[in-house]
C-alpha cells in the first residue's frame, strides 16, 4: 500500500495538471480555495498533507468528481477531453424534429452571467469578478460552477453548435428536394442568428478567444454547417434546380447573409425573426438562381 508521502504526491500531481489544463494559474486557484499560493504549491509538490475537506474543495474548484483526485487517476487531461466533459451537461438536446420553435433560453446562473458579460465586455475585458456580479454569485460560488471564464466560452458556444447543428439536421431532412432542403437550411439559419442571437454573437466574436485545441474543435462543426449548404447547393445545380455558375461562392455568402443576423437585429425591431427568414429564403434563392419551376412555395 502507498505511504502517505506517494499519496500527496499523486494528488499534488493530479491537481497541478488539472489547473494547468483549465488555463488557470496557481494564484487562480489558491483564490478560488481561499488559501494563499504558497500554500496550494506545497499541496501541488506533495509536501503537506491535505485534508478530506479541502480534498473536496479542490474537487469542485476543478469541475471534477473527488475520486479523479484520490483514485491514483493522475494521467494528464487534454484540453480537448476537458472542453468535451465540461460542455456535456450543458449541451442542448435538440429541437425533436421542430426545428422552427425556440422556447426562452434556459442557462444556468453562472452562464447567464457569463453571457451578459461577454456581450457587454468581450471575453479579455471580462473578469470573474464581473462575472460573479451578474450572476448573482460570489466569486467563490460561481468557480463552484466553472473553474474558468475559458471553460463558460467553450460550455456557450459548445451548446450553441451543438443546438443549431440538431437543427439544421432536422431542417434539411424535411425537405424533399435540393431545393426545399436549401430553402429549409437557409430559414432555419436565419430563425437562429435571430431567436438566439446573443449566442450567435458570442460565437462570431470570440471564436479567438478560444484556447487551440477547443477552437479547432468547434471550427469544424462549423465547417460541417458549411458543407450542409454546399451540398444542396451543388446538387441543385446538379439536378437543373439551380443556374449558379460557382456553388460553393454564393453558399458561402448565403451563409455569411445569415450569420451576419446576429450583428443586427434587435427584437425590438419592425420585422419579427419569422419575416426576416422568409425575406432571407427569397434573397437566397435568388443568389443561386433558382429556377421558377424548382422554387419552393413560400410558407403561409
Amino acid at each position: 500500500m502507498p505511504d502517505a508521502s506517494l499519496h500527496r504526491e499523486l494528488l499534488g500531481a493530479t491537481v497541478r495538471d488539472l489547473r494547468r489544463n483549465r488555463g488557470l494559474t496557481l494564484r487562480d486557484l489558491a483564490r478560488a480555495l481561499a488559501v494563499s499560493p504558497a500554500t496550494l504549491s506545497a499541496i501541488e509538490n506533495g509536501r503537506t498533507g491535505t485534508s478530506s475537506e479541502r480534498v473536496v474543495q479542490l474537487a469542485d474548484a476543478l469541475g471534477v468528481r473527488v475520486e479523479r483526485l484520490v483514485g491514483n487517476l493522475a494521467e494528464p487531461v487534454s484540453d480537448e477531453r476537458w472542453a468535451l466533459r465540461a460542455s456535456a451537461g450543458a449541451r442542448a438536446p435538440g429541437p425533436a424534429g421542430d426545428w422552427r420553435t425556440y422556447a426562452p433560453l434556459v442557462l444556468d446562473p453562472a452562464l447567464r452571467g457569463a453571457l451578459a458579460t461577454f456581450l457587454e465586455l468581450g471575453y479579455h475585458g471580462a473578469t470573474m469578478r464581473a462575472v460573479a456580479a451578474r450572476s448573482g454569485l460570489s466569486v467563490a460560488g460561481l468557480y463552484h460552477y466553472y473553474a474558468s471564464k475559458q471553460q463558460m466560452l467553450v460550455t456557450i458556444l459548445d451548446r450553441t453548435m451543438s443546438d443549431l447543428a440538431a437543427r439544421t439536421d432536422a431542417a434539411a431532412a424535411a425537405g424533399a428536394d435540393p431545393a426545399e432542403r436549401f430553402a429549409n437550411l437557409v430559414e432555419c439559419l436565419a430563425l437562429f442568428h435571430t431567436h438566439r442571437r446573443e449566442l450567435g454573437f458570442i460565437g462570431a466574436a470570440e471564436m479567438r478567444s478560444l484556447l487551440p485545441a477547443a477552437r479547432h474543435r468547434i471550427a469544424a462543426v462549423r465547417r460541417g454547417e458549411q458543407a450542409k449548404v454546399d451540398r444542396e447547393v451543388v446538387a441543385g445545380r446538379a439536378a437543373g434546380a439551380f443556374d449558379v455558375a460557382e456553388p460553393l461562392e454564393a453558399a458561402r455568402a448565403v451563409v455569411t447573409m445569415c450569420t451576419a443576423l446576429a450583428q443586427w437585429y434587435r427584437p425590438t425591431g419592425p420585422a419579427t425573426p419569422e419575416e426576416v427568414a422568409a425575406g432571407y429564403v427569397e434573397l437566397a434563392l435568388d443568389a443561386v438562381r433558382c429556377r421558377p419551376s424548382a422554387r419552393p412555395l413560400p410558407r403561409r
